[in-house]
């Protein structure tokens, strides 16, 4: 079994990266023997859309005749998702959403013709489902009764990595992080925890290994 471990906080000791590897600390002792697949999209950011792939993806005929290399980090990058059998990303909330080095990770994974095909209704994924674990870290208070501003980050994700196929989500939210002392961090981390469904674990590699759509 592989997890493919994907991080975005600039910041080395950020909340959303000691969730995102509470995350996979506690999946392994669910599968020990899994493989860990790292993504860290901070210290090693993608390129944001490049004038060949953009081209390429423009229209359906360029996208039958792609210029040569254009998808390469594409191909690269959806590999990765779909070798993994579960996926865990850690990500911190920047401006009510998500952070431009995730937006770029995310705008080579959709690709029309690979991992969606565009339908009168709408997009309909042609990858596999399997488990995604998302912690997300937030200044602000953005779910719940507290609530003091807006997210587009969950609403976002859920529909992008839904076009693709991606269903099985969990999301681990920590707020109001930039008012927590160390020791509030830790229990807002476990309390977050705590509502991880690994039900889901043992369902992995059927849900990886599926026919395509």
């Amino acid at each position: 079994m592989n997890i493919l471990h994907i991080d975005c906080s600039p910041r080395p000791e950020s909340h959303s990266r000691q969730l995102s590897a509470a995350i996979v600390r506690k999946l392994l002792r669910v599968v020990p023997d899994a493989s860990i697949s790292r993504r860290d999209l901070a210290t090693a950011p993608l390129p944001h859309a490049a004038p060949d792939y953009t081209t390429t993806l423009s229209t359906p005929a360029t996208l039958a005749t792609p210029l040569r290399g254009a998808l390469d980090l594409s191909e690269a990058l959806i590999r990765e998702v779909e070798a993994a059998d579960m996926i865990v990303i850690g990500t911190p909330m920047h401006n009510l959403t998500v952070p431009s080095v995730l937006k770029a990770w995310i705008d080579q994974v959709l690709r029309a013709g690979r991992t969606f095909m565009s339908t009168p209704a709408g997009k309909v994924g042609m990858l596999c489902d399997r488990p995604v674990f998302i912690g997300v870290a937030s200044g602000g208070v953005f779910t719940g009764e507290r609530a003091t501003q807006p997210d587009f980050l969950t609403p976002y994700l859920s529909t992008v990595l839904g076009s693709i196929g991606l269903n099985t989500l969990q999301f681990f939210p920590i707020q109001a992080t930039a008012f927590l002392d160390q020791d509030q961090a830790t229990l807002a981390r476990e309390k977050a925890l705590a509502a991880i469904d690994l039900t889901v674990v043992a369902r992995a590699p059927r849900l990886a290994t599926d026919e395509r759509i």
